[in-house]
């Protein structure tokens, strides 16, 4: 089982943690909501939970709970910008179904 994170996403997080005053990565998550059935979740991590799975890509700890990396497992998280709009984009093997405007996924 394996998370994985661009460079440019690795670069943002970096970033975002060292404006944030610390932390040691992010949190993904999935969370039941949207049009598909289920949306991603992102925060921060100070210290994962003991039933955590820490994952590392170029610098950078991916901590996801067991339920999630489930539906999880194998995705690359991604941050693109595209004309004015940035944000992260998730490539998971695992969605069957997007919903149109990004924030859900069908597993």
């Amino acid at each position: 089982m394996s998370i994985s994170l661009t460079p440019a996403a690795a670069r943002h997080v970096q970033k975002s943690l060292a404006r944030r005053g610390g932390g040691i990565g992010l949190r993904l998550a999935v969370k039941t909501s949207g049009c598909s059935g289920f949306a991603y979740a992102l925060e921060f991590v100070d210290s994962p939970n003991p039933e955590d799975r820490c994952f590392e890509a170029h610098g950078v700890q991916v901590v996801v709970d067991p339920k999630s990396l489930a539906m999880l497992d194998g995705t690359e998280l991604d941050f693109v910008r595209e004309g004015l709009n940035e944000g992260f984009k998730f490539n998971n093997p695992n969605a069957t179904a997007n919903c149109g405007c990004g924030e859900s996924f069908a597993v």
